[in-house]
């Protein structure tokens, strides 16, 4: 069996701000001080030495994370572009807001995040279904690779939320919501059979 241990990155200026951020890599996207204070937080609590490696997103953010969470661990470190966020195509980078305030139709209004049909209004945004199918194909061919490792990975909200969709494969994709920043999630796949488990998902603590 492979395990992952998925965390989302630390808070950005763009979370505080409540911005989509998709696949925006620029200042506004990197660590905030509170970012910085989550990371080193989750780094105090969860002693990732006993994993064989980290891989993350390529993004800065996820980047910077990860530095954070094996500053002293020393495990390998690569990235992987399967681990990007979810892009929104023209809304990324707009007020989360204002979309929700123009687009109403295209927001669940519990979780004030947006609905799989938001793609019919975000020219260019990448569909649910796409990110389930990228997050899949790495933890299978993942897997395949390191049939026994215990493995970090470091990637964002969405893109966490899309490898418990494909765990779980509800029916309604708003039954799961997005999960805190440096949140953690398990998730082992059987490389013999393709199958997948979700041991706990959005955890900040007890590790």
């Amino acid at each position: 069996m492979t395990t992952f241990y998925i965390v989302r990155h630390g808070q950005t200026t763009a979370n505080a701000q409540n911005l989509k951020q998709g696949t925006i890599n620029t200042a506004i996207t990197q660590l905030n001080a509170t970012g910085e204070q989550q990371a080193q937080a989750l780094h105090a609590s969860f002693d990732i030495s006993f994993a064989d490696r980290l891989i993350c997103s390529p993004l800065v953010r996820t980047k910077e994370t990860a530095a954070l969470l094996n500053l002293g661990r020393e495990l390998p470190v690569t990235t992987d572009d399967r681990l990007l966020e979810i892009s929104y195509g023209q809304w990324d980078g707009q007020q989360n807001d204002v979309l929700k305030q123009t687009y109403p139709q295209y927001f669940d209004p519990a979780l004030n995040d947006v609905l799989p049909t938001y793609v019919e209004a975000a020219t260019q945004g990448e569909t649910f279904d796409h990110v389930v199918a990228r997050v899949t194909d790495f933890l299978t061919t993942t897997a395949a690779d390191y049939p026994t490792d215990q493995i970090i990975v470091v990637t964002h909200g969405f893109t966490v939320k899309a490898m418990a969709l494909a765990v779980l494969k509800p029916a309604d994709p708003m039954t799961i919501p997005e999960p805190d920043n440096t949140s953690v999630t398990k998730i082992t796949v059987d490389a013999a059979t393709n199958r997948q488990y979700l041991s706990y998902y959005n955890r900040k603590s007890g590790f």
